[in-house]
């Protein structure tokens, strides 16, 4: 009797957790291909020893340039690529060739390509229009969630766009023909206010059951087993707001969160957004320790990095001391037509805080892509 008790407590372990008795975290999607789930088990096994650096756009432009092959801020500054690749897939529900910042999807797919063949990980975001309105991703009708759920005028149409997401990920192949893994951040941001999904125009149960929707319609009906499911908050005040909305420990891999650092964030007193990140990622370390997953700050950054140090005395103490898996950066994309300004993460050869960031991109516990290739994490 002991013996079957011990057994199945082993199996509740695995297939309810995505937890093996060795302490290596499986992917919660049981089929997952062979590269996903090392991908999974050597994200876990670095975190708490390295934590991935990541860039959104990285290939696709940057201040003062746009596509031209192979270079990189993060390159020009450093020598090395970063460790994650961000991109994202807003307007791929239009069939629009590029996406909303005018990144071509086919470009992408080449650049998703060559960022895999480095040894680098793949994030994706969607920041999908609103089904309900017509508008863009920034409009929190209330309703919207609840019209694309199964059985309501607009589930369809949100098919249609799911299906584009999945001819997407199953286009990506690596040089063997494999499926490149990904992390998928759906329904990103959710405790913010800003997007049609968030906490402010739909109940916790209708998003939970979108994300479940989501996941059971690509992992099941459309066979994507490249996929690591992301979990994705925007600030959130405790350990009971993070998972008021969590869909369940079998359909997330990741849980994150996004924040970026302001300059009223700054006073006498010190850095408001030291204190802040500190606290929310020691309560994200609790809750991947319990729930068995991989924890990331999944967005993060200082617009125009004014502080020469910000790399190596803010953003490196907080991300390097609560097992954070990786940490990404927003895009570079210059020059802000709209509104007048500088918008930019990662600095560019000359920029105030290149040198510091050459300093956070030597510090030992910090993976770029010239160490992460070496760690073969898709086998």
């Amino acid at each position: 009797m002991v013996m079957r008790r011990f057994l199945l407590l082993g199996f509740f372990l695995v297939n309810v957790a995505g937890y093996c008795q060795s302490g290596i975290i499986l992917p919660v999607d049981k089929n997952a291909s062979i590269e996903t789930k090392a991908l999974c088990k050597n994200l876990h096994k670095l975190a708490g020893k390295k934590v991935l650096f990541g860039h959104q756009d990285d290939l696709a432009y940057g201040v003062g340039w746009r596509y031209e092959k192979g270079r990189s801020d993060v390159k020009d500054v450093t020598g090395s690529y970063p460790a994650l690749y961000g991109w994202e897939l807003g307007n791929i529900e239009y069939d629009s060739a590029a996406n909303l910042d005018k990144v071509p999807f086919q470009f992408m797919k080449e650049a998703i390509a060559f960022g895999y063949a480095q040894g680098g990980v793949i994030s994706l975001s969607w920041h999908a229009n609103n089904p309900l309105t017509g508008k863009s991703a920034w409009d929190p009708a209330m309703g919207t969630v609840s019209s694309i759920l199964p059985g309501a005028p607009n589930h369809e149409l949100f098919v249609q766009w799911l299906n584009k997401i999945a001819a997407f990920i199953s286009d990506l192949k690596g040089p063997k023909g494999e499926a490149i893994p990904v992390l998928f951040r759906p329904w990103h941001e959710l405790t913010g206010n800003w997007f049609w999904w968030c906490q402010n125009v739909c109940t916790p149960t209708e998003f939970k059951q979108l994300w479940h929707f989501t996941y059971d319609y690509l992992t099941h009906k459309k066979n994507l087993h490249n996929i690591l499911w992301v979990y994705n908050t925007a600030e959130f005040s405790s350990k009971e707001h993070f998972l008021e909305r969590y869909p369940g420990n079998e359909f997330v891999d990741v849980i994150s969160f996004d924040t970026y650092q302001s300059a009223n964030q700054i006073t006498a007193a010190g850095n408001d957004f030291i204190a802040k990140v500190d606290s929310r990622l020691a309560m994200l370390k609790v809750l991947a320790d319990s729930l068995h997953k991989i924890s990331a700050l999944a967005e993060t950054g200082f617009e125009a990095i004014p502080q020469a140090d910000w790399w190596t005395t803010v953003l490196q103490p907080i991300i390097t001391k609560h097992n954070t898996s990786y940490v990404l950066v927003w895009r570079n994309a210059g020059m802000m037509k709209e509104t007048g300004k500088m918008h930019y993460y990662a600095p560019y050869k000359g920029q105030i805080s290149a040198p510091d960031f050459i300093n956070f991109y030597n510090a030992p516990q910090l993976f770029f892509g010239n160490k992460i290739a070496n760690e073969k994490i898709y086998q």
